[in-house]
């Protein structure tokens, strides 16, 4: 028989991902001899079962029973006893965090009858009844499907009534009251009410967890994330501590490190008089950790004892959940803690530092999303004005956007591509597709461990929680400050998260400290860019890729070498030839043998300068000349718009020159520019342009080398499909070079091709015999891949794909593996069986993506190209690629696959 379900204290090594990240974490904890309450983990496997058979797995009743008992056994009370009960928490834990976005049941085994008993055993009337309306509440929600604002508003009554405004001020009679009116709105939403059969409550709480897997903002989490959908929850029945029993109990939440700076000093928030989800919730603003010491200093001192255990055994940063029963402490959960960009950076550098970590596995516990979320601008001070409201800085960074109120109003503003910022009284589990929505968060209520502020971290937004005095008006669709209306709805604000400050209206930002140091503007000298310094350094060191920037001016250049790049990997000669200066390829194509001459002559003038300059700015690494690539129309009048000039024309000789123009312009027009007559199609029927840019390029190098500077030139012919038009262009080319070399001396360039087309893709081994290197713009490629446009795919059908989960994530985005990598992996095999030596590069936007980078790393891609400012990025992600192709990971070792719990974000 399968055994569905394991003991917290099983020997031997806990299974992740049969027994999900919290089940694996207090099995361990356990092993260390951490006081945990005692429990068991119902694995995966079993939730895997119930949600494909829609049963429960055989067998499962008969293991239930029997750890159960063991766990009577240890804390010395029984299930459903009416004298002593014993009361079990009900919690989900998937093996990759997906911190709130699945559902608890507290209490459990709380009826009638056992109500009395928990009075009788604790002494304490008032404590049994508000375990009795917690379960309620939460079994309610959970399991009976009651909306949250249901009980709030009987809690919201009760405290009206009793004229308290707390809900610790609630005495017995209150909270009674509180239970038989929550039991009501069970009745009348669900039909039904609380169980009065423990175990009856125990097995449709274990149901429900395990169904909330497959909630809508479990759902919409796992898709931002990238985390499979049929890895399953386990659920970890444990025995109740209660840190609502008294003055000397309280829960809280604390990081054996600072979660938003890295600094090494302990970190969190305590909330006397309470339940752990009070904590999480943010129902109740907590206090400072630092409180507890003033409160229970034995307590504290036990606590930091078990936070140094816990760091030590796991080398890293770690999230506590803790309860104080009595003066006693529990520790309830523990897992890698979720880190602002600066701390992982800072911490990854610190525990290297301090010889718990190798260099490689600190390059592991950062990510390129980390990276370019540190990139990002930050609020100046001096511009911000206006200051609305300040609470707790929870999450860093600043955004601007339009307030939406809740989570709906949130998705659809965005739907229309405006900027949101999502505020709410609290947030809770359901307000994520809200969240995801929105550039930054804030809270009336709630610290730095709430809810709110743990996901903003998640996802690299900045938040600021515990508003005090903020009210949320959804009637009016206003914000109220201390009674004063402050804010409507759909007004801009900007929210900065490091400060914990929100502002009326627009305020600019500059950069952070690590794009100006990566600048050259400041040194190495704070702890976030020291760290970013050691790991990019490390990064160079290790990683195989070499990392180009796509660029077409000096600026541009000079910018990417600032940033670490090693070359141009794309110049895009188009790009130089837009704008007023489209007119010179319109003269080639549609002038007379005058206009087309000195059309040409100026391409050649004016790519023969702008090439120098490139080539020079690159410093002797290797630059990639594009040969005109765009679709015909961007360089041509509009055919509508002629027409109606030559019809307007009022000149005779004015309108037949118009006509004539029109008659040319519609032998060039096109159904589809995007697959017409473009690259090397266009300069196969004209290869005049393209002899002009090669003449332009040679004699640009041969202007450097008069000047004894350094250069290296490849010129790339683009949307090539069969060997036959390579070949058919290089003789156009070589011509070129002969011409230049009978004027100059002979000038060396590198001949190669760009792979945009499948068919190129399927026959790269054909290509490799005519060129020197390949190089894939898989943003065209995954175009013709796929069968669609970026640009509308974009702006209609992809987002919705996303949301629905038909695509986790846009292939203009990260490669599509499965199409697009497999059409590249393909090439670049062919190509290497007849030409071991040819380089291979990628020069779309993929190429800094950090979900794609280990992909070109494991295909054998030697250089990635993408624009200057993510050149870092790609120079981090070619690092940790590397070291995750190839360097054999210690216990205990957070990996790229870990990359979801130590992502801020990401990743």
């Amino acid at each position: 028989m399968t055994t569905y379900i394991s003991s917290f204290s099983a020997p031997g090594h806990p299974d992740r991902d049969l027994l999900g990240g919290k089940g694996a974490d207090l099995a361990r904890m356990v092993q260390m001899g951490l006081p945990v309450p005692p429990g068991f983990t119902i694995t995966t496997a079993a939730c895997r079962h119930v949600l494909a058979e829609g049963t429960r797995p055989p067998g499962l009743a008969r293991q239930l029973e029997r750890h159960l008992a063991a766990v009577e056994e240890e804390a010395g009370r029984r299930f459903g006893d009416p004298d002593d009960p014993l009361l079990l928490a009900v919690r989900s834990g998937a093996a990759v965090s997906m911190p709130g976005m699945m559902d608890t049941v507290l209490d459990v085994g709380l009826t009638d009858a056992t109500v009395a008993g928990l009075v009788r055993s604790s002494g304490d009337e008032r404590f049994a009844w508000d375990c009795y309306r917690r379960l309620v509440q939460m079994f309610g929600e959970t399991v009976l499907g009651v909306a949250p604002e249901r009980f709030t508003a009987v809690l919201s009554g009760a405290k009206d009534r009793w004229k308290v405004t707390d809900d610790t001020a609630l005495g017995a009679d209150a909270l009674r009251e509180v239970v038989e009116s929550s039991n009501a709105v069970c009745l009348e939403v669900a039909g039904r009410t609380l169980p009065q059969d423990p175990f009856d409550q125990l097995d449709q709480a274990v149901h429900a967890v395990f169904g909330s897997w497959q909630g809508e903002r479990a759902r919409a989490y796992r898709r931002r994330f990238g985390i499979d959908d049929g890895a399953g929850t386990a659920v970890n029945v444990q025995a109740m501590v209660y840190g609502n029993h008294g003055p000397r109990s309280g829960s809280g939440v604390a990081f054996t490190r600072d979660p938003e700076t890295g600094e090494p000093v302990p970190y969190g928030e305590y909330l006397p008089t309470a339940q752990g989800e009070d904590v999480v919730a943010g129902t109740r603003t907590a206090v400072p950790l630092s409180r507890l010491h003033e409160l229970d200093p034995a307590a504290y001192q036990r606590l930091r004892s078990a936070m140094g255990t816990l760091e030590r055994n796991y080398r890293d940063m770690c999230d506590v959940e803790f309860t104080v029963e009595d003066g006693r402490l529990w520790i309830l959960q523990t897992r890698v803690g979720k880190r602002s960009p600066a701390a992982a950076f800072r911490i990854a550098a610190d525990f290297a530092e301090e010889g718990w970590i190798t260099e490689d596995e600190a390059l592991l516990r950062v990510s390129g999303e980390q990276l370019t979320q540190l990139l990002s601008p930050r609020l100046d001070e001096h511009s911000a004005g206006s200051e609305v409201a300040a609470g707790l800085a929870a999450s860093p960074g600043a955004a601007t956007g339009r307030l939406a109120l809740d989570s709906a109003t949130a998705a659809k503003l965005a739907e229309r591509g405006e900027d949101v910022v999502l505020l709410r009284p609290e947030t809770r589990a359901e307000d994520l597709p809200g969240m995801l929505a929105s550039r930054a968060i804030v809270t009336a209520r709630g610290g730095r461990t709430s809810h709110a502020a743990v996901v903003a971290r998640g996802m690299g937004l900045p938040a600021v929680c515990g508003v005090s005095d903020l009210e949320v008006d959804l009637a009016t669709r206003q914000v109220m400050l201390a009674g004063t209306r402050v804010l409507a709805e759909g007004d801009v604000v900007t929210v900065d998260g490091t400060s914990g400050r929100i502002y009326r209206g627009r305020h600019r930002t500059v950069p952070s400290e690590v794009a100006a140091w990566l600048e050259g503007g400041t040194t190495a000298d704070s702890p976030v860019v020291a760290a970013v310094a050691r790991l990019l350094e490390h990064a160079d060191g290790v990683r195989r890729l070499r990392v180009l920037a796509n660029a077409e001016t000096a600026a541009d250049v000079r910018r990417a070498m600032r940033l670490g790049a090693q070359g141009v990997g794309l110049c895009r000669t188009e790009h130089l030839l837009l704008g007023e200066r489209r007119a010179y390829v319109e003269g080639v194509l549609l002038g007379d043998d005058e206009e087309r001459t000195r059309s040409l002559q100026s391409i050649a003038d004016l790519h023969r300068e702008g090439f120098a300059l490139v080539l020079d700015a690159a410093q002797g690494g290797p630059v990639t000349i594009r040969l005109l690539d765009a679709p015909l129309h961007e360089f041509l009048p509009d055919v509508t718009e002629l027409a109606l000039r030559a019809e307007r024309a009022t000149d005779a000789d004015r309108a037949a020159a118009l006509r004539s123009r029109l008659a040319a312009v519609e032998r060039f027009h096109e159904a589809n520019p995007m697959t017409g007559l473009r690259g090397v199609r266009l300069a196969i029927l004209r290869p005049e342009i393209m002899t002009a840019q090669v003449t332009a390029a040679l004699d640009a190098a041969a202007d450097l080398r008069d000047r004894g500077r350094a250069f290296d030139l490849e010129l790339m012919v683009p949307l090539v499909s069969t060997v036959g038009e390579l070949e058919a262009v290089a003789r156009v080319i070589a011509a070129a070079g002969d011409e230049v070399a009978g004027r100059r001396g002979r000038v060396p360039y590198r001949f190669g091709t760009m792979v945009e087309t499948p068919r190129a893709a399927l026959t790269a081994d054909l290509l490799a015999g005519a060129a020197d290197f390949l190089s894939f713009g898989t943003n065209d490629l995954t175009q013709l891949t796929w069968g669609l446009s970026r640009d509308d795919a974009e702006r209609t059908f992809l987002p919705r794909y996303e949301q629905e989960g038909i695509v986790r994530i846009s292939p203009f985005v990260t490669l599509d593996r499965d199409g697009v990598g497999a059409l590249l992996a393909t090439a670049v095999a062919r190509a290497r069986a007849v030409r071991a030596s040819i380089t291979v590069g990628v020069c779309g936007e993929h190429g800094a993506d950090p979900a794609s980078i280990g992909f070109f790393e494991n295909a054998g891609v030697d250089y990635v190209s993408c624009s200057p400012p993510r050149v870092p990025v790609a120079r981090l992600e070619a690092g940790r690629a590397a070291v995750a192709a190839g360097a054999p990971q210690g216990p205990g070792t957070t990996t790229s696959a870990d990359a979801v719990d130590l992502l801020v974000g990401a990743r």
